[in-house]
């Protein structure tokens, strides 16, 4: 198994930039493919990004593409998702998720999610 811990939400304005960080504990890191995911209130759980365990591949959504990046540093046992251009619609508590085999866009792809950080944007 493995443990997550998200961390680096918080207030910001629209605009602006966060830098949120996934530490892993448990299994090897690297065994895992990573996602983040984001819940709004009264709405369903959405697919961020993904990156494969090597960090060679990753996918986006598209209302987030080109404005986020997701990484990874498999040493560090530490995923990241670095999000600029803040919008408002980008609120919502942000999670992210550990898959043993392929990890999709998909949650029911990821076996591993953790607790999640509140990210606010005011407009």
């Amino acid at each position: 198994q493995v443990q997550l811990v998200e961390s680096g939400g918080g207030l910001v304005q629209a605009g602006g930039s966060l830098r949120l960080s996934c530490v892993a504990s448990g299994r090897t890191f690297s065994s895992y493919d990573m996602g983040w995911f984001r819940q709004a209130p009264g709405k369903e759980r959405e697919f961020v990004a993904r990156i494969s365990r090597s960090g060679i591949n990753t996918n986006y959504a598209d209302s987030v593409k080109g404005r986020f990046t997701i990484s990874r540093d498999n040493a560090k046992n530490t995923g990241y998702l670095q999000m600029n251009s803040l919008k408002p619609e980008d609120t919502a508590v942000y999670s992210c998720a550990a898959a043993p085999l392929y990890g999709s866009n998909t949650p029911g792809s990821y076996n591993y999610w953790g607790q999640g950080t509140q990210v606010t944007v005011s407009s």
